[in-house]
């Protein structure tokens, strides 16, 4: 297997185009393996096979930067930079990271999980190089998703404009070309990218210009020439931009990338290489369900099947908005490219014409929905917790200055496990809690979330609703809810833990498992993290020695972070001892969600020890 002699991108120079070929295929069926038991971003890893090993084979990588945009399709880079043999521990803690990872490997420029960010950093690093006679090349490949945010637009507008050195590959794997429309713009690309073409141009404008209408004739040469691709190649608006556009060519035929990225890697200033790749390219079943396959859960690889898993918080979500939407013609629903990860495909269904998906733009979804506010309707934003910080402005600028009644539904808040800190929705408390007129919620299972989200309806400031990935669970004990009102669910002893939105499940094992122990405690679930049940707040402080919050985000500016303001500024904690849990200043690895509880203290069975240590350090009798 040519694979198993692969340990380096140096490897890859001494073979031909049809060792390449079954290396790739190789690749392919490597991450099909692992993927299928460990899980992972599959379908367009698949179909980045190509492109990844064409980039090594003609690049000289680390001298020569590569940078992924968003990252999911790094898998083939990964094994191809001396990751083969630990592939399998993929998105393991202390394992491979999921995603490009800077601290991970010397070929990984930057950790990379958010989509839009990959041509404004190559822009940077081919400036740095610049700046300091660097003559290596620098390559940022992006996905048509990536195209879609505002970040890229603004980078390719500006690295056109400084005619800066940088190479942009973009991977469409969404589209089809007809075979005549495609074999026509093979033709011209390699026409217009062979470097005798590229001087042939170059020596007429240099020869006219000897001459006293030269430089007349020359601008009408160029004219000449953008006229005729704006006719035969839809890249005239990179064109425009200040790019050389070339393409689209097939990205999964490598006798056809090769020379194609050769050429326009030997050319200077911006360009955009512009290729078609299937998404899922080699495993049938990931072709013809790519969006399952995009972030894929294990899966038994000869029937392409996934276990049926409970319904899920998204789901959950997008049944009861389809619910409330029957009554109510003001919802509309908003997603930024993931409709089926938020559940709003279902409400998509059941409502077309009120269900919006601006593609990967949160700072447009958002003040989109500022306008549909605007007009009446009540706009309910559903983007996972890690992404909608990307919107943090229009947040404050669009919506909550304007004092507009949109909701905002946070999926994926708290750790996400195996996709690790670029995923992690850890600082979503900590960024809205300090914006005005904002009311925050975090519900402790499924009935009280559904009941927030009805609430939600009837506010008329900006309203949100964290929730965590997975099973969709209930606790019982519910009771109506009412903006800034928590619940008491348990009371006895002189502890108190007070939990708001997924860690009150963990308040109420860690409870429970204090009892076995003849150790009582009150359990609070807080339900609101603004504004605050100050009053029950007030009373726990009076009545217990000592208070525990629990939160499933960053403690900087978290909910614990806004209790201790209130016991500050009631002065309380004189009362009181308030010990604050949650995950540290830090970024958070990749590892399994049970794993990563455990390494922070925070599942039932630490923080039980954790209190019966702060009991006896206090010598607090228990009854």
């Amino acid at each position: 297997m040519i694979l198993e002699q692969t340990n380096s991108p140096q490897d890859l120079k001494t073979l031909n185009v049809e060792d390449l070929k079954l290396l790739s295929e190789e690749v392919r069926r490597l991450i099909i393996e692992v993927v299928s038991k460990k899980g992972g971003h599959l379908a367009s890893s698949l179909g980045a096979v190509e492109i990844c090993v064409a980039l090594h084979y003609l690049l000289n990588a680390p001298a020569d930067d590569i940078i992924f945009d968003v990252g999911h399709q790094a898998y083939p880079h990964k094994i191809l930079t001396g990751r083969k043999d630990s592939f399998n521990t993929i998105r393991e803690y202390k394992g491979l990271s999921g995603f490009p990872n800077f601290k991970e490997s010397e070929y990984d420029v930057y950790t990379s999980g958010h989509a839009s960010a990959a041509v404004s950093w190559a822009q940077g690093i081919a400036e740095a190089k610049k700046l300091r006679g660097d003559k290596s090349k620098t390559v940022a490949l992006i996905g048509d998703g990536s195209l879609t945010g505002g970040m890229c637009f603004e980078a390719l507008n500006n690295c056109g404009h400084a005619q800066s050195d940088v190479l942009v590959i973009f991977n469409h794997n969404e589209m089809s070309i007809s075979p005549s429309v495609g074999a026509l713009s093979n033709y011209l690309t390699k026409i217009i990218s062979a470097p005798i073409y590229n001087r042939i141009r170059e020596e007429l404008e240099s020869f006219l210009d000897h001459f006293s209408l030269g430089k007349k004739i020359t601008n009408k040469a160029k004219k000449f020439e953008e006229a005729v691709k704006g006719l035969v190649i839809p890249g005239i608006f990179f064109e425009e931009l200040g790019f050389r556009y070339f393409g689209p060519i097939d990205g999964n035929k490598l006798d056809v990338l090769i020379p194609n990225l050769k050429n326009v890697l030997s050319l200077k200033g911006p360009k955009l290489l512009h290729i078609i790749t299937k998404k899922g390219k080699g495993y049938k079943f990931s072709e013809d369900n790519p969006e399952d396959f995009h972030s894929s859960s294990i899966f038994h690889v000869e029937e392409g099947t996934f276990k049926k898993g409970k319904e899920s918080f998204s789901e959950a979500f997008a049944n009861k908005l389809i619910s409330l939407a029957k009554d109510d013609s003001r919802i509309v629903a908003i997603t930024a490219a993931m409709p089926k990860g938020t559940g709003l495909n279902l409400f998509s269904e059941a409502y077309p014409q009120r269900c919006f998906d601006v593609g990967i733009a949160e700072a447009h979804a958002v003040g989109f929905a500022s306008g549909l506010a605007k007009k009446g309707f009540k706009p309910v934003v559903a983007i996972y917790s890690t992404f909608l910080q990307r919107a943090f402005d229009q947040i404050i600028h669009d919506v909550a200055l304007q004092e507009l009644g949109v909701v905002f539904i946070l999926d994926r808040s708290g750790v996400v496990g195996e996709d690790g800190p670029t995923h992690h929705g850890v600082f979503d408390i900590g960024y809205l809690r300090m914006i005005p007129n904002m009311v925050c919620m975090a519900p402790k299972d499924k009935e009280e979330f559904q009941d927030m989200l009805a609430l939600a309806m009837t506010i008329n400031s900006p309203s949100s609703i964290r929730f965590p990935r997975g099973e969709a669970y209930s606790l019982g004990q519910s009771e109506k809810v009412r903006i800034g009102e928590g619940q008491v669910l348990r009371r006895g002893g002189k502890f108190c833990i007070v939990a708001v939105g997924s860690m009150v499940k963990v308040g109420v094992e860690c409870v429970e498992l204090l009892e076995k122990d003849e150790i009582k405690g009150s359990l609070v679930n807080a339900r609101f993290i603004k504004p605050l049940d100050e009053d029950l707040l007030e009373s726990l402080a009076r009545d217990y020695e000592l208070i525990i919050t629990l939160e499933e985000g960053n403690l900087s500016c978290g909910f614990g972070c806004a209790v201790l303001e209130l016991f500050e500024r009631k002065n309380l904690l004189r009362k009181t001892k308030l010990v604050v849990q949650g995950f540290g200043d830090e970024f958070i690895p990749h590892a399994s969600k049970e794993q990563l509880f455990k390494m922070y203290g925070l599942d039932a069975g630490s923080l039980a020890e954790k209190i019966k240590n702060f009991l006896k350090e206090d010598n607090l009798c228990q009854n």
